[in-house]
């Protein structure tokens, strides 16, 4: 391997007549790239892709994404947006960002480009699976669909605890008719069993 000296080198770079090898895992730390769509060609740190683009970041530039100052230049750490070309962030931070949310969410931050600005990453190696975002799948929204079922009075006064609920009687669970955020046993708020709505302290 180029990058680590060891033996097991797997990947070549794709560049005809180049001798450089290395592991998958050394690639980034070499600063190789990888690209993760057609035919799966790897480059060298000498004979990998660059971004066309002729500008460099104004000094003290930030990282979209985690805030910290980018390099001065274009680097194999620090890209660009090839649409806006204002867009600067780590490669690292993109890559993070890309495996979140997925070809369906993925684009510039700032400017919104889809189109150009997948195709530019993907060339650059940054690896976007073929999913919706993290972000919408259902165990992500699980808690918000979840029913509200303990009684929040400052003193409950059901034997079983908070969480006990009975069909009918005084330990019966109403939850606050406006907001539903909050609950009661009708005996903990002195609520009569005609009574059929409550509303919160909040409410």
């Amino acid at each position: 391997c180029s990058v680590c000296g060891r033996s097991g080198a797997s990947i070549n770079c794709w560049l005809l007549g180049c001798e450089q090898w290395f592991h998958l895992p050394c690639a980034l730390r070499g600063e190789c790239i990888t690209q993760y769509f057609g035919r799966y060609r790897a480059f060298c740190s000498q004979h990998r892709p660059r971004q066309a683009v002729d500008r460099d970041p104004e000094p003290q530039t930030e990282c979209l994404f985690c805030v910290e100052v980018v390099d001065d230049r274009k680097s194999y750490r620090t890209m660009v947006c090839p649409a806006c070309q204002h867009a600067w962030f780590h490669r690292q931070c993109i890559q993070r960002h890309a495996l979140c949310a997925g070809t369906s969410a993925f684009q510039c931050p700032l400017c919104k480009d889809k189109t150009q600005f997948q195709k530019e990453m993907l060339t650059m190696g940054i690896r976007i699976p073929r999913r919706p975002p993290a972000w919408e799948t259902i165990e992500a929204f699980e808690g918000l669909m979840a029913r509200h079922r303990r009684c929040d009075v400052s003193e409950c006064l059901c034997p079983a605890g908070r969480e006990w609920a009975e069909e009918e009687g005084p330990w019966q669970l109403l939850l606050c008719s406006s907001c539903a955020a909050e609950g009661t046993h009708r005996s903990c708020s002195n609520l009569r069993d005609s009574a059929d709505g409550w509303e919160c302290q909040g409410c």
